[in-house]
């Protein structure tokens, strides 16, 4: 990441010029020929839970842009499709976007398997996603952009923090596919990196919408008992967390004996569950709801006019599209137009607000910079702060713990190549790619 940094220092003097605004867009009333926004999450299904307020969020974003003049004085029309959980169906639902509503952007997926199975419509189509969940890394694609934590922002600071508090054992619990397997594959060697031993390392997988926890928290629970601290680093996603939280509780499972950090678990997910039994328990993401800032302050309240229900909560994914969606937006009116090739040209560099009262850039890798909170559970379903970066968190593409991937950068500005080999000193093009899909 020393390149991002360096290019970052760069560009700062331009970046400086950013406003709130984040578009020189006129507040005119927008006339012309709509811009079609493509909203790709799943409103049916295990990933409904989290999904469905995406979808929503993007809504908000699309009629406050509209009140704003549009883009490029035209106004936005967002086109929605529900991909239903199904992960083919992402792909069939990405291309009916693109080829048939011509859309000129995507916003949307959750899950990895589902952005796996829509990045080979993005390059063939040449059009341009933004992706604004946590991920396992190991990718830099030229048509998608990530706006969401990559494992350096938020699986590794998480895992340091807990070891801070004086973990010795460690349970990687997540869903069966690509992202917590692949970030398990990444903690567990900087776990050994650590000194940490085989036996105190256990990792198990189930399958999307598990329900059946009373076995595997019973193993959780008796790991636990050894009498060395022992946490639980949870990748598990969608609607299983319910069932497990209520197990944890069901088994007296609390946050002083056995702590659970989750990567996947936010505000939505906790409005579903009776957080009594969770006080204390973790998350680690890149925003709170309950973060006290005049841009959250703002943010919160018009998503509450909007909504229609002072109870719905924001959440970490919600902010990585308010940040990516403006970025879009101000990418455009610089290129002048809405033409992938010099839109995805023009948005390493942009810098627009976060909600946490400071700024996110986009690198020339895709990812931005983000700060990192870890967060307790409280008895409102909200977080408290217990820990935060001193500074912004620049994305890595590829982790400097897995040894085939240390010696890999992205940069698609100077290198225009998402897989640089340093050692070897060539672009390894779609090889890499092809590999971590068939992991």
């Amino acid at each position: 990441m020393k390149s991002a940094v360096t290019w970052m220092q760069r560009t700062a003097a331009a970046a400086a010029m950013v406003v709130m605004g984040v578009t020189g867009a006129s507040a005119q009333e927008p006339s012309g020929e709509p811009i079609k926004v493509g909203i790709l999450h799943s409103l049916s299904g295990t990933m409904a839970i989290s999904e469905t307020t995406l979808k929503d969020a993007m809504l908000m974003l699309i009629e406050e842009q509209n009140k704003k003049g549009g883009v490029l004085g035209r106004p936005l029309e967002p086109v929605v499709v529900d991909p239903a959980s199904d992960w083919p169906l992402f792909a069939e639902k990405a291309r009916e976007l693109i080829s048939q509503e011509e859309v000129a952007v995507v916003f949307g997926c959750w899950t990895s398997v589902s952005r796996k199975s829509v990045l080979p419509v993005f390059k063939e189509l040449n059009s341009i996603l933004f992706y604004p969940v946590q991920y396992e890394g190991e990718e830099s694609e030229r048509n998608v952009f990530y706006t969401g934590a990559a494992p350096n922002q938020q699986a590794i600071p998480a895992v340091d923090y807990l070891i801070d508090e004086g973990v010795e054992r460690w349970v990687l619990e997540g869903t069966d596919y690509v992202y917590p397997r692949t970030t398990n594959k990444i903690l567990e060697q900087y776990l050994k990196d650590k000194g940490v031993a085989d036996e105190d390392i256990i990792i198990n997988y189930t399958p999307f919408g598990f329900s059946d926890w009373q076995t595997e928290v019973s193993r959780i629970k008796e790991f636990g008992s050894t009498g060395k601290k022992t946490a639980v680093v949870s990748t598990i996603n969608g609607d299983a967390n319910v069932p497990f939280y209520k197990e944890l509780g069901n088994q007296g499972i609390e946050a002083t004996d056995i702590p659970v950090v989750a990567f996947s678990v936010g505000e939505e997910e906790l409005a579903g569950i009776d957080t009594a039994p969770l006080v204390g328990h973790l998350a680690a993401w890149n925003y709170f709801m309950s973060v006290d800032t005049p841009e959250n302050e703002d943010f919160i309240a018009k998503w509450h006019e909007f909504i229609g229900n002072e109870d719905r909560v924001t959440n970490d994914p919600m902010e990585a599209h308010y940040i990516g969606f403006n970025m879009w937006v101000k990418a455009v009116e610089e290129a002048g137009t809405t033409d992938p090739d010099e839109v995805i040209a023009a948005l390493p560099g942009t810098e627009v607000p976060n909600l946490t009262g400071g700024t996110s850039v986009m690198l020339p890798n895709h990812h931005i910079t983000k700060p990192v909170l870890i967060g307790e559970i409280n008895d409102e379903g909200q977080f408290d702060v217990v820990s935060e970066t001193e500074d912004l968190v620049p994305g890595d593409a590829w982790s400097d713990f897995l040894p085939e991937s240390a010696k890999l950068k992205a940069d698609w500005v100077e290198l225009k190549c998402g897989n640089y080999d340093t050692e070897a000193e060539k672009c390894l093009g779609d090889t890499a790619m092809a590999e971590e899909a068939a992991n």
